[in-house]
Formats: C-alpha cells, sequence, structure tokens
C-alpha cells in the first residue's frame, strides 16, 4: 500500500466533510431547533398552568420536582423526548446517511472518488454517532437555561432524598445525555442498516420510528416481561439511576451492554448488506 493510500485512509477531510453536511441541512437544523423548543414549552406551561408550590404538582417525580429548582427542566425534557423526539432526530440522520445518497443519485460517485465501501459507512456512522449526543445535549442545555430563568437555580434532591451541590448535579446531568447518547448510538446503527437496504430515504426513518415505537409499546406488556430485556429501549430510562445517592455503575452496565450488542449487530448487518450490494444510483 502506497504512503497516499494510507494517508487517505486516516486523513479526516472526509468526515469533516460528513459532519459539514449534516450541520448545515436545513432539516437537521429544524429539527434541532425542534428538540430545543420542547423544554421551552414544558417549562413555560409549568410556569403558567401549575399553582405556586410543588405540592400541588402532579406527575413524574421530575416534573414534581421542577417548580422548586429549574435544574430538573432538563430532566423532564429528556424524559418526554426521549420517548419520541429524540429517536425520530435519530432516524432521519440514519435514513439519509445511505439511502439518501442513493436517492440523490451521489452514492455511486461517492464510491467512485474512490472511497471503500467499509469507510464510507465507518464515516456515515460516525456522523450518526455525532447526532446521537449532540440531540441529549441540545435538551439538556435548553432546559437549563429556560429552567434556571423561570424557576431558579440551587441544590439538586436526588431520588434517593439528599442533596447534592449544583456544580455535581450538572456532572450528572452531563453523564445523562453520554448514557443516552450511548443508546441513541445503538439506535443509529440500526437506522444504518435500514438505510442500506432501500434508496428513500423516507421509508427507512418511517421503519426505524416504527421500530422504535413498537419496542416502547412491549414494554409495557407485562405478558413479555422475558422479552424485555432484550428490547432496545427497554435500558433507555435506566439514566435515572445517576439522580440516585450513591451512583451505582453496576445499573447502568446492562443497558451500555445491551447498547454495544446492538451497535455490533446491526454495523455487521449493515456492512454484509453494503459490501455485497449492487449500486444503481
Amino acid at each position: 500500500m502506497s504512503q497516499a493510500d494510507v494517508r487517505r485512509r486516516v486523513s479526516p477531510t472526509f468526515l469533516l466533510s460528513e459532519l459539514r453536511l449534516i450541520a448545515v441541512r436545513r432539516r437537521n437544523q429544524v429539527g434541532l431547533a425542534a428538540l430545543a423548543a420542547v423544554p421551552i414549552v414544558l417549562a413555560v406551561a409549568m410556569k403558567v398552568a401549575t399553582p405556586d408550590g410543588p405540592d400541588e404538582a402532579h406527575g413524574p417525580d421530575f416534573f414534581s420536582q421542577i417548580l422548586g429548582n429549574g435544574f430538573f427542566v432538563a430532566l423532564a425534557a429528556l424524559g418526554v423526548e426521549l420517548t419520541l423526539f429524540l429517536p425520530i432526530a435519530v432516524a432521519m440522520l440514519a435514513g439519509d446517511a445511505v439511502a439518501g445518497e442513493a436517492n440523490q443519485g451521489t452514492l455511486r460517485y461517492l464510491l467512485t472518488v474512490p472511497v471503500e465501501r467499509t469507510r464510507l459507512l465507518a464515516i456515515k456512522y460516525a456522523g450518526l454517532v455525532m447526532g446521537a449526543f449532540v440531540a441529549p445535549l441540545t435538551v439538556a442545555a435548553s432546559g437549563l437555561i429556560v429552567g434556571f430563568l423561570l424557576f431558579g437555580a440551587g441544590d439538586v434532591t436526588t431520588l434517593s432524598g439528599t442533596q447534592i451541590g449544583l456544580g455535581e448535579a450538572l456532572l450528572r446531568l452531563l453523564l445523562v445525555c453520554l448514557y443516552l447518547g450511548v443508546c441513541l448510538s445503538a439506535l443509529g446503527a440500526l437506522g444504518l442498516f435500514l438505510s442500506t437496504l432501500t434508496e428513500q430515504p423516507m421509508g427507512a426513518t418511517i421503519a426505524l420510528t416504527m421500530l422504535t415505537v413498537t419496542s416502547f409499546v412491549l414494554g409495557q406488556i407485562p405478558q413479555l416481561d422475558w422479552l424485555h430485556p432484550y428490547l432496545l429501549t427497554w435500558h433507555w430510562t435506566d439514566f435515572g439511576e445517576l439522580l440516585r445517592d450513591p451512583v451505582s455503575p453496576g445499573a447502568l452496565t446492562p443497558g451500555l451492554l445491551s447498547a454495544g450488542a446492538y451497535i455490533v449487530v446491526f454495523l455487521s448487518a449493515a456492512w454484509a448488506r453494503f459490501a455485497g450490494r449492487d449500486v444503481t444510483s
């Protein structure tokens, strides 16, 4: 292998180009803005519709604590968006990954630059992973800003009933976003595989969204408790363990292992499918 081939393999130019394309695409910008808008709508609704004092609030634990500390707007927004909006954001990126290139007629051009198929898939998945981490971080940042503005900040009461400083709470929120980023990266691996099966990006996006919703629905059926640990979305809500005192790292291990397994299986399936696929567009 020549030095030019080695430089081409490790050059970050293709990756930077892919990330730039994702960042400047208008629908991705609109999607990111929509993710950021949900915490704002949630916080304003809580401020306007809920009487002063947390005793009058109803709903999940995070919601019931919003009135006392704006920090919980970020957590409540992540919980709300995790069931639909965040998966849709990843599904949109995944649908465009390979199917979008094929639909626009640029996939064959990319492969004749030349770009090896394995390298192309790796770059596309790297873009998906970037989106998977940026999405929850955007929601959390928006939630913190609007939460602090409307409800103030202070020491945070954990799910165990103890109090921690705001600095430690922010660090835990960052860990929550990183954990969800790993979970959404697993979803991205499944989406990348689906994107290799079609030349219609919308079809891949819809299929991935429906599979995510189906996973959540199956997780609500008690009779299928034997299946629950194997569902893609089953461990996503384990992020709440990071808000306990002390934090038990072992409680997050099943979710990380599940995400890792999904990533390995579906990246392998995507490679097997794409490596032998006839590219016609």
